[in-house]
């Protein structure tokens, strides 16, 4: 199990097109994804579960990966969160 902590730095923090994206994503990976905000840890393939953190702009999260493909999903998915988020 690996895990990576990033800092929302899009204005809107994880809303629907935010988390639609993230799930979108982690479900290209075998492993399973968790994403922690506020002590809250949620299914990172359930895009109900990432918008019920309410993670805003400027707050970290951690996104943490265990299976097969962990490290090239945690590298993708923090990428995603770093640089296309800003994008939305």
């Amino acid at each position: 199990m690996i895990n990576k902590k990033v800092v929302l730095n899009n204005s809107e923090g994880l809303h629907a097109r935010a988390a639609a994206l993230f799930v979108r994503e982690a479900n290209k990976f075998a492993s399973d994804i968790n994403l922690e905000a506020h002590g809250d840890r949620v299914n990172g393939k359930s895009i109900i579960g990432i918008m019920s953190l309410g993670a805003f702009s400027g707050e970290e999260i951690i996104i943490e990966a265990e299976g097969a493909d962990e490290e090239e999903a945690v590298e993708r998915l923090s990428n995603i969160v770093e640089k296309e988020f800003i994008n939305l």
